[in-house]
């Protein structure tokens, strides 16, 4: 996977920029990330709101969008001191809550703007879809560091197991844990649980209840095996994975927005990315396992006069070595999605 580069518009320029307030209808600009490109400035108008221009050419298309609360996009015809009179595509920021995420949209702008051939509008239309999603969650809460583990384990089986071997629509259709479903990957045959684990025990898995590791309705559970271990060395990151996945669900728009939206639902927010970065982990183990016959678990099933009287919740551990008999795969080429 391709390291994971966060580029946002720096708080020094907006400090710059407001030294400098314009009058009127004016704007006061300046590069917002000349590093990257030259195409994209960072504005601010009489009232100290905040804006982004992406400098169109003759052939570029428009765009419109004035519905969404937190930011909005018009393209208009503007003369801004050093820089030739031209069109521009102007992004506000309504809301000051929404700051850092602006700061963000820009970088990701920034960095499409890169490309050789860039469209603009199509550019700027798609990242602003994806950070919609997010503009009504602020503030922002990070997710904790199980949390993100648990995360973690359902993007790697994912983009690693499932979208190579089952294509991007069926993976993307049967990822429910992050909307509250019994089991983290739901099909009408199939059911898989995931789990990640850091024990330096070895596969030692939390299980959360009775129902969590009850079988489906219909077809068979399976049971996915993550264990991983926290490197300063290590390659892989919460944001480097989606990163991945979104580079494999880019030809599907479908399912990139079924992604973008369980990542929403996962409480998952890319204003935390430079944090989520620094939680570095390696991959020590991974397996996919039959739920049948001697699998360590305990169910309803499990009491014959059903749970006591006065248990509020069950939570136990369990410990997959010597269960080798029901691993079905050891590393995701020996899996295939049926």
């Amino acid at each position: 996977m391709e390291a994971c580069r966060v580029i946002r518009v720096q708080s020094e320029i907006w400090l710059k920029l407001a030294s400098s307030v314009p009058s009127g209808e004016n704007l006061t600009a300046r590069l917002a990330a000349p590093s990257v490109t030259e195409r994209l400035l960072a504005a601010i108008d009489v009232d100290g709101r905040r804006h982004l221009l992406v400098s169109l050419k003759s052939s570029d298309e428009e765009l419109r969008d004035v519905q969404s609360r937190g930011v909005s996009v018009i393209t208009r015809q503007l003369t801004l001191r050093d820089h030739a009179t031209t069109r521009y595509l102007d992004i506000e920021c309504h809301d000051t809550a929404g700051h850092e995420a602006f700061d963000l949209i820009g970088g990701e702008i920034a960095e499409g703007l890169k490309v050789e051939h860039a469209k603009p509008a199509p550019l700027a239309a798609g990242v602003l879809a994806k950070w919609r999603r997010f503009w009504g969650q602020s503030p922002w809460k990070t997710l904790s560091r199980q949390q993100q583990l648990g995360l973690f384990a359902e993007l790697w089986f994912l983009s690693v197991w499932l979208i190579p071997s089952a294509g991007t629509t069926k993976a993307l259709s049967g990822w429910r844990g992050p909307f509250g479903a019994r089991h983290d990957f739901e099909w009408s045959a199939r059911s898989v649980e995931v789990k990640a684990t850091t024990s330096v025990r070895g596969l030692i898995h939390h299980i959360n209840g009775l129902v969590q590791l009850d079988p489906p309705e219909k077809g068979q559970l399976h049971f996915f095996s993550l264990r991983l271990r926290e490197e300063g060395g290590a390659s892989n990151t919460l944001p480097k994975l989606i990163s991945s996945c979104r580079f494999q669900l880019n030809s599907d728009s479908e399912s990139l927005n079924k992604f973008e939206s369980a990542l929403v639902q996962a409480g998952y927010s890319a204003a935390h990315e430079e944090e989520y970065a620094k939680f570095k982990l390696r991959v020590v183990e991974e397996g996919l396992f039959r739920v049948e016959n001697d699998f360590p678990r305990l169910t309803t099933n499990s009491f014959q006069s059903g749970v006591p009287s006065g248990i509020e919740r069950i939570e136990y551990e369990i410990n997959l070595a010597g269960f080798e008999h029901l691993r079905i795969a050891a590393k995701p080429g020996d899996f295939v999605f049926e």
